[in-house]
C-alpha cells in the first residue's frame, strides 16, 4: 500500500454512544494532526455520500454504535476498495451481537457467562412466567455499547423496573449470568496484548457513568501472577481470533474467586476518550496517546 497521508476521521452518528463518539473522533483527530497526517473530522450523519471518503488513504472509525461497529459501514468501505481500520464486516457482525458473539465463543471452547435470549422485553410486562431465572442477572441488550440498557437484576421487582427504565426495550435482550469477582480488559493491536487493566468502580457494576463520567473510576495495571497474565492474554487472543478480528480490538473478561476467566464482550471500535481503556493501557508500555493512535493506524493497514 502507498505511504498513508490522508486520513478521514469517522466519528458520530446517530446511536446512544453518539457523545462518547465525538469524544473518541476529537481525540483521534488531534493525534493524527500532531503526528503529521492530513485528517479531516466528518460525523456520520453528514456523511451522505460514501465516494466522497475515496480522496483520502484511510478511514480511520471512531464511530460507535450499530453505525460503527455493526459491520455494514465496514461493508459500504470494501465495496468502494476503500481502506479502514479496524475489523471487516463479518467480524463486527457477529461482535456487535451479543448473543452471536457469546455463541461463538462456546464454540470454541472460550468461557462466557451463561445466558438466555429474549427477542424482546415487552412480552414480559404482563406476565414472567415462573421458569424466568431473575436472581442475580445482568440484563443487557443484544446490540448496544458503553453499557447503554444494562442493568442488575435481583428480583422479578428490579426485572420490571429494569423494563420501564429501558431505553428500547422493544428489542432483542439477554440475562446473562452475575458472576462476582474481578474485571478486567485487554487491549490488542495487532498480535500484542498491551498490559491488562483491572476497572475498579464503586458503582455496582462498569456502567455508563463509571466509564465516561466519573474520575473516581480506577483503571490500573492489572496485579496478576506470570501465570494468570499468560492465561488472560491468550484468553484474549483466542477470542479475537475466533471471531476474526483484525487490527484492534478490546476485550472484556471477567476473572471468578476460582480465578477463572471469562469473556463478556469484544468491542471492535474501543473509546478513545480520556477515560477510555486502551490509551490508558498504552501509557502501561510508555506510550503516549499519539503513539497508540500510530499504531492502530498501521495495523490495520
Amino acid at each position: 500500500m502507498e505511504e498513508i497521508k490522508n486520513i478521514a476521521v469517522i466519528y458520530g452518528g446517530s446511536s446512544s454512544e453518539r457523545d462518547v463518539s465525538l469524544q473518541s473522533g476529537e481525540g483521534v483527530f488531534n493525534a493524527l494532526n500532531q503526528l503529521g497526517y492530513q485528517a479531516e473530522l466528518i460525523d456520520y450523519n453528514d456523511l451522505n455520500n460514501f465516494e466522497i471518503l475515496k480522496k483520502n488513504d484511510l478511514v480511520f472509525i471512531a464511530l460507535h454504535g450499530f453505525e460503527g461497529e455493526g459491520g455494514k459501514f465496514q461493508s459500504e468501505l470494501d465495496s468502494l476498495g476503500i481502506s479502514y481500520t479496524g475489523s471487516g464486516q463479518q467480524a463486527c457482525k457477529n461482535t456487535w451481537d451479543k448473543h452471536i458473539c457469546k455463541t461463538i465463543l462456546q464454540q470454541n471452547n472460550i468461557n462466557t457467562p451463561s445466558w438466555k435470549l429474549h427477542e424482546s422485553l415487552t412480552q414480559y410486562i404482563d406476565m414472567l412466567p415462573s421458569s424466568l431465572n431473575l436472581k442475580n442477572v445482568f440484563l443487557k441488550p443484544c446490540q448496544d455499547g458503553s453499557s447503554v440498557d444494562i442493568f442488575k437484576i435481583k428480583d422479578k421487582k428490579s426485572f420490571i423496573e429494569a423494563i420501564e427504565r429501558s431505553l428500547n426495550p422493544n428489542r432483542a435482550f439477554i440475562t446473562e449470568e452475575c458472576i462476582t469477582g474481578k474485571e478486567f480488559t485487554v487491549t490488542i493491536i495487532g498480535d500484542e496484548c498491551f498490559p491488562a487493566i483491572e476497572i475498579i468502580t464503586g458503582n455496582e457494576f462498569y456502567d455508563y457513568e463509571a466509564k465516561y463520567i466519573s474520575d473516581d473510576t480506577g483503571l490500573i495495571e492489572a496485579n496478576l501472577t506470570p501465570h494468570e497474565l499468560k492465561r488472560i492474554n491468550q484468553i484474549a487472543i483466542d477470542a479475537f481470533t475466533a471471531l476474526n478480528c483484525t487490527g484492534w480490538a478490546r476485550v472484556d473478561l471477567l476473572q471468578d474467586k476460582d480465578g477463572v476467566f471469562y469473556v463478556l464482550e469484544i468491542n471492535t471500535v474501543p473509546g478513545m476518550t480520556s477515560h477510555s481503556c486502551v490509551p490508558k493501557s498504552g501509557k502501561f508500555l510508555g506510550l503516549q496517546y499519539n503513539d497508540v493512535v500510530d499504531r492502530i493506524i498501521n495495523e490495520s493497514l
